[in-house]
This record gives C-alpha cells, sequence and structure tokens, in this order.
C-alpha cells in the first residue's frame, strides 16, 4: 500500500511505527514542517520524509491525516486540488467530523475517520472507524491497515466521542491503575523493576483472558474469589473508597470535556 502520513507528530509517529514493523507498506511517506525531527525513520526501505504535503498526496493512495486540529482545515485546502478518485482519506483529528472534511473536499471523497491509541506503535491499538457513503466502500481498507496494527471497530461517527474517551485517554486511565498497583507492589516488598514487571504483565494476562474466552469479568473474578479469601477482602476495600465510581466519573468527566471542545470549535 501507498501511505502518507500527513502529520508526523506523536501519533504519526506511532502509526509509522506499527505500520513499518507490521511491514503494512508498499511506500510511506512521512511530512512534518521540519522533518529533520524524524530522522529516527531515515533509512527504512520505502520510507521518505518531506514537509511537502502535495508531494505526499500526489505519490500515495492511501493518506492519514495525524495534523493538529487547529492546521487540518487549512491543510485539507491546500491538498483538495490534488485528490483524485484513487485517494482514501483517513482522518485521525478529534473532534473533526466528516460533514466538516466533505465541505472541503467534496462528499464524492473515500472519508474515513479513524480513532487509534498510542499502543499502535505495537501492534497493540483498539482503533474506532467510521465513514461517509463513499467511504464504505472502502472502509475494508482501513480495517486491513488498522486491524494489522491491533483490533479495529466500526462504529457510527455519533459515537466517536465516546470512543476516543474510552480508547484514546483509555490508554492513560490504563497506566494509572498499572501504576497503582506498581506502587501497592513496592509497598509490599517488591523492587521498583519488579513491580512494575508484575502489575503489566499482570494487566496484558487479564486482557487476554477476555479476549481469549469472551468472559464476562465477573466471570474471571469469581475464578479467584473464595469465601473468606484476600482477593475478596482486598475487592471490597477497592469498592468501599470508590474505584469503579471513581474511574466512571473520570470517563463521564472526560466525554463532558470533549463535548464542551466540540461546542467551541462550532
Amino acid at each position: 500500500m501507498k501511505i502518507a502520513i500527513i502529520g508526523t507528530g506523536n501519533l504519526g509517529r506511532s502509526i509509522a511505527k506499527g505500520l513499518i514493523t507490521n511491514n503494512a507498506i508498499t511506500t510511506l511517506v512521512l511530512t512534518k514542517r521540519h522533518p529533520e525531527a524524524l530522522s529516527e525513520f531515515e533509512g527504512y526501505k520505502g520510507v521518505s520524509i518531506t514537509p511537502d504535503n502535495v508531494a505526499a498526496v500526489k505519490e500515495s493512495d492511501i493518506l492519514i491525516f495525524a495534523v493538529q486540529p487547529s492546521h487540518f482545515e487549512a491543510i485539507l485546502k491546500d491538498v483538495a486540488p490534488f485528490l483524485t478518485e484513487k485517494h482514501v482519506i483517513i482522518s485521525t483529528i478529534t473532534g473533526y467530523t466528516i460533514p466538516k472534511i466533505e465541505a472541503i473536499v467534496g462528499a464524492e471523497q473515500y472519508i474515513i475517520r479513524a480513532m487509534p491509541n498510542t499502543a499502535i506503535a505495537v501492534g497493540k491499538s483498539m482503533t474506532c472507524l467510521c465513514s461517509n457513503v463513499m467511504g464504505a466502500k472502502r472502509i475494508k481498507v482501513a480495517e486491513a491497515i488498522f486491524n494489522r496494527l491491533g483490533h479495529t471497530l466500526e462504529i457510527p461517527e455519533s459515537q466517536m466521542q465516546a470512543a476516543t474517551v474510552v480508547c484514546a485517554s483509555g490508554i492513560a486511565f490504563w497506566m494509572r491503575l498499572i501504576r497503582a498497583t506498581t506502587q501497592a507492589a513496592i509497598q509490599l516488598g517488591f523492587d521498583s523493576n519488579e513491580a512494575q514487571e508484575l502489575a503489566m504483565y499482570t494487566c496484558e494476562g487479564a486482557a487476554s483472558l477476555l479476549i481469549n474466552t469472551g468472559n464476562h469479568p465477573e466471570e474471571e473474578i469469581d475464578k479467584v474469589t473464595t469465601p473468606k479469601g484476600c482477593t475478596i477482602e482486598g475487592l471490597n476495600e477497592m469498592e468501599h473508597k470508590g474505584l469503579s465510581s471513581s474511574l466512571i466519573q473520570g470517563m463521564v468527566a472526560s466525554f463532558q470535556k470533549i463535548s464542551n471542545i466540540k461546542k467551541e470549535q462550532i
């Protein structure tokens, strides 16, 4: 696949690393205003770096936009005259809706919105996808790309803001839970490196159990909670202190924030 990443910042870098690691490209063009900042990608076969967005569009079929939201409209207007019927537009821009993209490039373009998270750099992203009417004809292309970089789920555009909180912001929420588990392990006598290792791989194991079995979390919890045991004692203490309610309230607060940002943009 001939892919261009327009705006290779933190997310763009993560996508690029995932694409390269998983051999998901024929050619990959990375754009950045200051291309010297992308020196880490020099030397990879089929990868080129340029500050010229138009040149990247001309050389590619699939365009992944990962620019700052405030820059997106201007960049779209710059490249719009050079878009053809071959191009698939994939936007990772939070809050920038498909109708707004169509207003600039036209509804006849294949337009897809993707909401990945930074775990895409290690091939473990949870990426939500939605599209316009034309984009639905190319949604399998986006799935093929992002399934090589993790897992995808197609959803209505109306749910993309919520997906941003659950999946993109969710990485930070899970990191904080892993950090807390690490701190507890240190208090219980492990050194810091051992503590983080225990926390990370236990978290990975819990998720893998659910992914591979399809079970509800409570089914797996029941397997490790015994009458008057230490696990249920710990779980109940956490719930008394508000673990679940705090996490839910935090995610709802995050959703309210992103909703307010969208209203300000409108």
